[in-house]
C-alpha cells in the first residue's frame, strides 16, 4: 500500500495553549481599562486573549524589529546615511468584520511599550478609497473595497516615502459614518518605529508584466504581516451580527451614509445585510483576500467566540 505523504508547509502551526507558552517572560503592560478600549464595537477581546496572542506577538516582533534596527544602522554607515530613520512596518489584512482593526490597536499600544520602539503608528487603508463620486461614476460602488477601488498609486507613494525616512508623510483619512473619504483631511506619520497598515487588500499582488517592468505592490513596503483568518459561515454571522447592531447605534447618526437602514424593520434590515455580504463581502473575501492567506508571515485562525485558536507562522 502507497501512503501519501502530506505535503511540505511553509508554515510552523501552534495550538493557543503552544503559542501562549512562548510569551515566556514578557510583562503584561495594558490594564483590563486598555484593553477593553481597545476593542471594536463588535469585537470580543479580553485580557487572556492579550496574554496568550498578542504578547507573545509583541515578544517575536521585538525580536524581528531589533534585528531590522541593527541591519539598518549597518547599512546606513555602508552607505554613509547615518541621518534616515527606517520605520518597521507591518500589515494586517484579513476580511470585513474578522477583526483587523482591534489586532491593529492591540499591537500598536503593546509595540509602542517596548524601549526600543516608543512610536508606533497606524494607517488604515481606508482612507486611500477613491471617494464615492469617482466610485460611482466608474460605477465602482458595489466594489467598494475591492483591490480596484483604491487609489493604489497614492498608497504606493505613501509608503515609498515612508520608507525612504521622509519627514511630515500624510495620509487621507476615511469617516465610517459618512461612508465617504474626508476632502482634505489627513493624519501626519513623523518617522515612526513602527508603522501598522491595516486594511482587506494589503497582500494583494497582481499579474506580473511579461516585460520584465517593474510593478511594485503595497506588501513589497512590509517587514512583517498579519493575517486574521476565520471561517466563511462565521465571518457572515459576526458581519451580520455587527450591521444589526450598527442598525440601532450608529446607523441612527443624522449623518450617517446608512441612515435609512435604521428605519427598515428587522427583517428588513437582516435581508439587506445578507444582500451585502452575498452580493459584495463574500465575493471580496474569495476572490481578492482569501487567496492572499498564504502570503502572511503569521496567520491567526478564530473560533467562533472570537479566541484565537492556531497560529501559524511561516518559517524563517
Amino acid at each position: 500500500m502507497v501512503h501519501e505523504v502530506d505535503a511540505p508547509s511553509p508554515y510552523r502551526v501552534f495550538t493557543r495553549a503552544q503559542w501562549a507558552a512562548k510569551r515566556a517572560d514578557t510583562p503584561m503592560t495594558l490594564t483590563p481599562d486598555e484593553v477593553t478600549k481597545l476593542k471594536s464595537f463588535t469585537d470580543q477581546l479580553s485580557i487572556d486573549e492579550v496574554e496568550a496572542i498578542y504578547l507573545p506577538i509583541s515578544r517575536l516582533l521585538s525580536f524581528y524589529v531589533a534585528a531590522q534596527q541593527k541591519l539598518s544602522r549597518a547599512s546606513q554607515t555602508f552607505l554613509g546615511a547615518t541621518d534616515v530613520k527606517i520605520p518597521f512596518v507591518i500589515g494586517v489584512a484579513g476580511s470585513v468584520a474578522v477583526g483587523k482593526s482591534t489586532t491593529s490597536r492591540v499591537l500598536q499600544a503593546l509595540l509602542s511599550r517596548w524601549s526600543n520602539t516608543p512610536k508606533v503608528d497606524l494607517v488604515t487603508t481606508d482612507g486611500f478609497l477613491f471617494p464615492n463620486a469617482y466610485l460611482e461614476r466608474e460605477d465602482l460602488m458595489k466594489k467598494k473595497g475591492f483591490p480596484e477601488s483604491y487609489d493604489t498609486k497614492s498608497l504606493l507613494r505613501f509608503l515609498a516615502d515612508v520608507k525612504a525616512g521622509k519627514r511630515h508623510v500624510k495620509a487621507p483619512i476615511y469617516s465610517h459614518t459618512v461612508y465617504d473619504v474626508v476632502p482634505g483631511g489627513s493624519i501626519t506619520v513623523e518617522r515612526p518605529d513602527i508603522l501598522i497598515v491595516e486594511g482587506l487588500n494589503v497582500l494583494q499582488t497582481g499579474r506580473p508584466p511579461r516585460d520584465g517592468k517593474a510593478i511594485p505592490y503595497v506588501s513589497d513596503y512590509f517587514d512583517f504581516s498579519v493575517f486574521i483568518d476565520a471561517e466563511e459561515d462565521v465571518l457572515e454571522q459576526w458581519y451580520i451580527e455587527r450591521f444589526m447592531r450598527l442598525r440601532e447605534t450608529a446607523f441612527r447618526d443624522p449623518q450617517s451614509y446608512f441612515r435609512r437602514y435604521a428605519e427598515k424593520t428587522e427583517f428588513e434590515a437582516l435581508k439587506t445585510a445578507l444582500g451585502f455580504w452575498y452580493g459584495i463581502n463574500l465575493v471580496n473575501l474569495r476572490d481578492n483576500i482569501l487567496p492572499t492567506r498564504q502570503r502572511a508571515k503569521l496567520i491567526l485562525k478564530k473560533d467562533r467566540n472570537h479566541q484565537i485558536e492556531s497560529v501559524s507562522l511561516r518559517r524563517v
